[in-house]
């Protein structure tokens, strides 16, 4: 069950989303409410803003090529009318304040 799995992540996080959690929790930027690890349809995304319709995607090694489960379902999240951001584990740690400029960018664009 999608829920289900959805628990079990937020309950083993990586490292970076850990880090980015730590600054998209309690309304940290620009008064927007975060949820991490949240079913949409068929599919679990790292941390979503509803009010702004904007999903934040956490990828390590694994993801270096694009799959087709990928482009899938990134086609599927923006035909529900949001709008996808993907970001490097090490982005994450390594350049935490670039990414957080992006995400409020995002945020302020909305």
């Amino acid at each position: 069950m999608v829920s289900d799995r959805a628990r079990t992540l937020r309950k083993n996080p990586t490292d970076a989303e850990i880090r980015l959690w730590s600054r998209l929790r309690q309304k940290q930027i620009e008064g927007f409410r975060f949820r991490r690890q949240r079913p949409v349809g068929p599919y679990i995304v790292d941390f979503i803003c509803l009010n702004a319709g904007l999903v934040l995607e956490v990828d390590g090694g694994q993801h270096n090529e694009p799959s087709e489960y990928e482009t899938h379902r990134t086609q599927f999240l923006e035909e529900e009318g949001f709008r996808v951001l993907r970001f490097w584990n090490n982005d994450v740690l390594a350049n935490f304040d670039g990414v957080l400029e992006v995400i409020r960018g995002a945020l302020l664009e909305a």
